[in-house]
């Protein structure tokens, strides 16, 4: 577990610095406008297929049934493997299809605003993504199971390359307008698509896997396959589909230069609680705390998922509850200083990354408020990948689909009071809240299930982090309070940057060490004894 964690945290935090890089062209070339809200939701939507299927609901069910076949018949497991790619293949272009009538119906029929007609243009071009991004999950998918997680923690690494190159390209060498340039980018993606599935095919062929068609959908590991997949399409992926709620909300109350300061409601006159723009300050702070979520949370999650699933494939019931609070125990140690942090340095942070080209400094304000609220959530995020694949490790995806719907539920109608009162941090707030009341009834649930040893060394383990971290945050204040002084620019932002996040990693793994925290392992590699 530990290594494979080792080994995907450090792809996938190459793969977030250039991810970074990528939201800094945009932050450069589009800033914090129309053109980019328009950008993100038409992204969001192919991309929302990703999390799916690539951090959720086809990985999920399928790792713990091919597992399975795995250690009863490698031929069936390989038929399993190819029916499986097969039938999403062929579904998702059948969605694909539809979309896009719908799209290009709603953008012929009914679009009147501009800012409509270029988010509709933007979705239709990107659709064909969800096809190529899901082949690529499964495929990842079947080289975790194979515990290979090089090639598929890299192929994001792909996606950022390729949009990074066409909006610099477009935006230096081309000087397109920016309605025109993330057009050449929505291309790009596509591009970025068909190479990432060509990374995956040398890695399986080396294991003897070899995709061909195949439509083995009667057998009985295919149809349990299918009933784990549609729950888990809503459990593991609420955060994602709660933060699009974030983004469509956001974008239907934000007024414009064509929409006007108000809007009429039964009669009265109404203002918008946003302005055009909301939307990718959303986007910019969503960035800057899924970085720890992408590197720690989701790698971490990623690396004990085949264990959990092999443990409950042999029934052994005690070891899958030591890999469960090892999880929950990881999740905290590293969540709770990654909150702390965040909000510590959520100004210079967002002035250093994106404060350039387009992005001004009151983006800046805006988007580090937005920020400091996203980040309370993170451990409840953290916690929330673990728990969720602790069920479906048991092929059991009815209870976390049960508490998503909640969360969901509760997330849409905080989102919808918070807003007038808090603007966009109120939306990442509500997104915040019901990642913890998710985690608490799927925690609450899985002790009944197997009893209270499922927390052994959580309370400690809390505690002893708490402690780490309240020196950590000391440390970084100091440091921030002594450089009060300084001028706010870009360089001194950064030279904040670089002597504060050094000093707190620094103080926080030496608190540690010195509390003895067994999951400071999961970082030094050390043995968690």
């Amino acid at each position: 577990m530990v290594k494979g964690f080792r080994q995907i945290a450090l792809l996938t935090a190459f793969s977030r610095v250039l991810g970074l890089v990528r939201d800094m062209a945009f932050s450069c070339f589009l800033g914090a406008s129309g053109v980019m809200d328009a950008w993100v939701i038409g992204f969001k939507i192919p991309n929302l297929t990703r999390r799916l299927f690539g951090e959720g609901a086809a990985s999920a069910s399928f790792i713990p049934v091919y597992s399975e076949q795995l250690q009863q018949d490698r031929a069936r497991a390989d038929r399993l493997a190819c029916t499986v790619v097969t039938v999403v293949f062929l579904i998702l272009v059948g969605v694909v299809l539809l979309g896009e009538v719908c799209v290009w119906a709603y953008y012929t029929f009914f679009s009147k605003l501009d800012s409509t007609k270029l988010m509709l243009g933007l979705t239709g071009i990107m659709l064909p993504y969800m096809i190529l991004i899901c082949v690529v999950a499964l495929l990842g998918g079947i080289l975790n199971s194979h515990r290979h997680f090089a090639a598929p923690a890299a192929a994001p690494i792909v996606l950022n390359i390729f949009i990074i190159g066409s909006l610099c390209f477009t935006g230096w060498v081309l000087v397109m307008a920016p309605t025109k340039q993330v057009f050449i980018v929505a291309a790009a993606v596509i591009t970025a698509g068909l190479v990432q599935i060509a990374i995956q095919l040398p890695p399986l062929r080396s294991r003897g896997v070899r995709l061909r068609p195949a439509w083995d959908i009667h057998s009985e590991a295919f149809k349990k396959i299918l009933l784990l997949m549609g729950p888990m399409v809503l459990g593991l992926t609420v955060t994602q589909i709660n933060t699009l709620a974030d983004d469509i909300i956001a974008k239907c109350l934000s007024g414009s230069a064509q929409k006007g300061e108000f809007f009429a409601w039964f009669g009265a006159s109404v203002r918008y609680p946003l302005w055009d723009g909301a939307v990718s300050k959303l986007y910019y702070s969503q960035r800057l705390y899924q970085f720890p979520l992408g590197v720690l949370g989701i790698s971490l999650a990623t690396a004990i998922f085949p264990v959990m699933s092999a443990e409950a494939a042999r029934e052994d019931t005690d070891a899958l509850l030591k890999t469960i609070s090892r999880g929950l125990r990881g999740a905290v140690f590293v969540a709770v200083p990654a909150t702390v942090g965040l909000i510590l340095v959520a100004r210079p942070l967002v002035a250093a990354v994106f404060e350039h080209g387009k992005f001004t400094s009151i983006d800046t304000k805006a988007t580090a408020w937005t920020l400091s609220f996203y980040a309370l959530g993170l451990c409840g995020y953290f916690c929330q990948q673990i728990t969720t694949r602790a069920f479906y490790s048991t092929q059991d995806s009815k209870m976390p689909a049960l508490t998503a719907a909640v969360a969901v539920f509760v997330n849409i109608g905080l989102n919808l009071t918070l807003v007038w009162f808090m603007a966009t941090a109120g939306l990442a707030l509500s997104t915040a809240v019901c990642s913890y009341l998710q985690v608490v009834i799927l925690v609450f649930v899985l002790r009944a299930r197997f009893g209270p040893s499922l927390l052994d060394g959580l309370p400690a383990t809390m505690a002893k982090t708490i402690i780490a971290t309240a020196f950590m945050a000391l440390a970084g204040w100091m440091v921030l309070t002594a450089m009060r002084g300084l001028p706010v620019s870009f360089w001194f932002d950064v030279l904040r940057l670089a002597v504060v996040v050094p000093s707190a990693i620094t103080i926080y793994a030496a608190a540690a060490k010195l509390l003895r925290i067994k999951m400071l392992s999961l970082i030094t590699g050390g043995p968690d004894t």
